[in-house]
């Protein structure tokens, strides 16, 4: 299969790619980022909201992965206007091309932040969105209502997968896991926003690549699915577990609660089971393992 990849350079992107390319598939990536010259990747320079480099990206593409945007909740809060951009017409610039080409399918990378602030529970994909908390979680929901127009109008398979809380290699330096490990490594206090209970559901993007995989080979019509490890993880606790996998308690700094944050993420991932025969692998404690060593390894 030819498969593009938008924002394939990136983190989740990056890994994306290796899987493909793992099973042999054909690869397209369009980022502004050139990518690494690597055999049966063919790569385009540019911007997802510009039409040309679109087109050309997916010359004989089968299938589309969706990644490029502006990630970050905290940045959005300055940049509303850029992330409304990028995440929203960029996506509406992609479908519109597949739609005049007449044929493709779209696995597109949500996130769980569209779900607004919540307590009750873990969320399935109906439960009622609550209002976005900052611009970002309100691109991403605006991205999934450009694809069900897509799919309702013109037929294209469009799936949304609602990624919780994704770490690992050569994920965004401004990540929680990220910093805190940067920081443990060279003994400096990590900073916790509020008390420590705010709660995340952490999951390795290993297990987040096998369901990308799994739903670019399971086209739809227009859904939405969760995937994440379904067990959130206070930051108190992620703290924990650091120091568990480090075998030395990393010092906390105590700041105040940052606009932008929901309570608690928390995955229900029933639908994931039933429609992609998914399932997270990967726990905590041996995700942080495999990151402080992949760390370690790169900073040598």
């Amino acid at each position: 299969m030819k498969v593009l990849v938008t924002g394939g350079a990136g983190f989740i992107g990056s890994h994306v790619v290796a899987a493909l390319l793992a099973r042999r598939d054909e690869v397209t990536v369009l980022d502004r980022v050139p990518v690494s010259p690597a055999a049966g990747v063919y790569g385009v320079v540019g911007d997802v909201r510009d039409a040309a480099a679109v087109e050309e990206a997916l010359d004989g593409a089968e299938a589309v992965v969706h990644l490029a945007a502006l990630g970050g909740v905290r940045e959005s809060l300055t940049r509303g206007a850029d992330y409304e951009a990028v995440n929203v017409g960029g996506t509406r610039v992609l479908l519109e091309t597949l739609r005049r080409r007449g044929h493709g399918r779209v696995v597109f990378a949500s996130s769980s932040s569209v779900y607004g602030p919540y307590v009750g529970g873990p969320c399935a994909e109906d439960r009622p969105l609550g209002p976005p908390a900052s611009p970002y979680a309100g691109s991403k929901r605006a991205a999934e209502l450009v694809g069900r127009a897509a799919w309702a109008d013109h037929g294209l398979p469009f799936t949304a997968l609602r990624f919780f809380t994704v770490y690992g290699p050569r994920q965004r330096p401004s990540m929680a896991i990220a910093r805190f490990v940067r920081l443990a490594l060279q003994g400096e206090p990590l900073p916790l926003y509020g008390d420590g209970s705010t709660a995340r559901d952490y999951t390795w993007v290993a297990d987040i690549v096998r369901a990308v995989l799994v739903a670019v080979e399971r086209p739809q019509g227009y859904q939405v699915i969760n995937v994440g490890r379904g067990a959130p993880v206070t930051l108190s606790e992620l703290v924990g577990a650091l120091g568990r996998v480090l075998g030395a308690a990393p010092r906390v700094a105590y700041l105040p609660e940052q606009p932008g944050d929901v309570p608690i993420t928390h995955a229900d991932i029933r639908r994931a089971r039933e429609r992609l025969g998914w399932e997270p692998t990967v726990d905590l404690e041996e995700g942080l393992r495999r990151y402080v060593a992949w760390v370690r390894a790169d900073s040598r």
